[in-house]
């Protein structure tokens, strides 16, 4: 059933499309059919009603025309087909016209189904409105013929007949234009979706590169900087203290294995996920609060002096507000480290006070330096790092702010966040 199904629906589609291309093709064809079902029997005869079929008193009722006249009559009726579905009330009112006509004249064909005809394409492609008078001239007409036949047929059973005929033709129309309606809005519907669809896939693929980003200016940005400084360091200790120079090397080579196996992670669930592999990498946890002990360590090799201190419940923290935090930590000290340069003091502290979380970063700036060694700095020259816009957008994600600017001789970033709002509750 499913094929045959299947190749009902491609034919269907094709003969749309044809019909799309070629409407006048259909048109004429539904002409052409009602004149061979309907009036070449009539010709056939060379008779109108009396045909010589049914009962005596049934042919004596109606009036025999000529060969001509009747082709005239069922031209009338069929001709005005041809236009059923651009000009639907201007066929129906020729047909309505001639079957009149016809019947005034007391002849009765075959081609009156053409009125029915008529009146379905009227109510399928013709304006709405059109539709009561056309009624009211469809049942006048029904009207005209019940009072023709009535010496052979009843005026009830006559109209009861004719009006249900009309009343079908009419109710077929509306529902195949109802379904048609329900078919293209089904249509538009799912072409919006699929539109909506595409651009959902294209922010969340924005999203989330942004997001990649971010995370791989983190890893590298940080443990650059300290292997940067680590070597620098380490270069200059060489001669005079060959231990710490080699203890710089051991600290350069662990913190280049570690940021190596970060963005292998990174990179081995995009990897993953491009190539639709069910099973994923090998992954660890996100880093957190409890980790930024250990982020200070190796920036205290580097050279910085970090005090760390929280305040409040931080360890109650939601998973994604402790690695919001833990990211805007890293990127201020990196930016301390790469701009204020080693042997700067850092005081570190993360306050959770009723529902404000609060992170301060605070650097003396360079050693004998004045001014805070703001130059370079990211915010100062009318335009913001990556670093920093990463931090602000970490902050945002959680209801808060963050500011960076010289302040006492050095440098000061501050985060406020609402750790119970969306996305970061408790």
């Amino acid at each position: 059933m499913g094929p045959l199904v299947a190749r009902l629906s491609r034919a269907g589609q094709r003969l749309r499309q044809a019909d799309r291309a070629h409407p006048w093709v259909l048109d004429t064809a539904v002409a052409a059919l009602v004149f061979l079902m309907v009036c070449l029997p009539d010709l056939l005869h060379a008779g109108g009603g009396g045909d010589g079929d049914g009962p005596r008193r049934f042919r004596l009722a109606f009036t025999r025309l000529p060969l001509v006249g009747m082709l005239a009559l069922q031209a009338g009726l069929v001709v005005p087909l041809l236009w059923r579905r651009r000009r639907p009330a201007v066929a129906f009112g020729a047909v309505t016209v001639v079957f009149v006509v016809q019947w005034s004249l007391g002849a009765a064909l075959r081609a009156d189904m053409a009125l029915f005809v008529a009146l379905y394409s009227l109510a399928l492609h013709g304006r709405l409105r059109q539709l009561p008078w056309a009624c009211g001239v469809m049942a006048g007409a029904m009207a005209l013929v019940a009072a023709r036949v009535s010496v052979v047929v009843s005026v009830g059973d006559a109209l009861f007949f004719l009006l249900s005929t009309a009343t079908a033709a009419l109710a077929l129309g509306l529902v195949v234009r109802i379904r048609r309606a329900q078919l293209a809005g089904l249509r538009d519907r799912a072409a919006r979706l699929e539109v909506e669809r595409d651009q959902r896939s294209r922010l969340a693929a924005a999203a989330e590169r942004a997001r990649v980003a971010r995370e791989m200016h983190d890893i590298v940005g940080h443990n650059l900087s300290v292997i940067i400084t680590l070597a620098d360091a380490g270069a200059y200790a060489t001669a005079r203290a060959p231990e710490r120079g080699r203890e710089a090397l051991l600290i350069i080579g662990d913190t280049g294995r570690q940021a190596l196996g970060e963005l292998r992670r990174v990179l081995g669930v995009l990897r993953d996920v491009a190539d639709g592999r069910p099973d994923g990498p090998e992954l660890s946890p996100q880093p957190g609060l409890t980790d930024i002990d250990a982020l200070c360590e190796g920036v205290r090799a580097a050279g910085l002096a970090v005090v760390y201190r929280t305040a409040g419940e931080v360890g109650t923290l939601d998973s994604g507000v402790q690695l919001a935090v833990y990211r805007i930590v890293q990127e201020a000290l990196t930016n301390t480290l790469k701009h204020a340069g080693a042997d700067t003091r850092v005081n570190l502290s993360i306050v959770l006070k009723d529902s404000e979380l609060t992170v301060r970063i605070q650097d003396s700036g360079p050693a004998g330096g004045t001014g805070g060694g703001t130059a370079g700095r990211p915010g100062t020259a009318n335009e913001e790092g990556q670093g920093l816009v990463g931090m602000r957008e970490r902050a945002a994600l959680y209801g808060g702010s963050l500011s960076a600017g010289p302040a006492d001789g050095g440098w000061t970033v501050q985060a406020v966040l609402d750790p119970v709002s969306p996305g970061g509750a408790r």
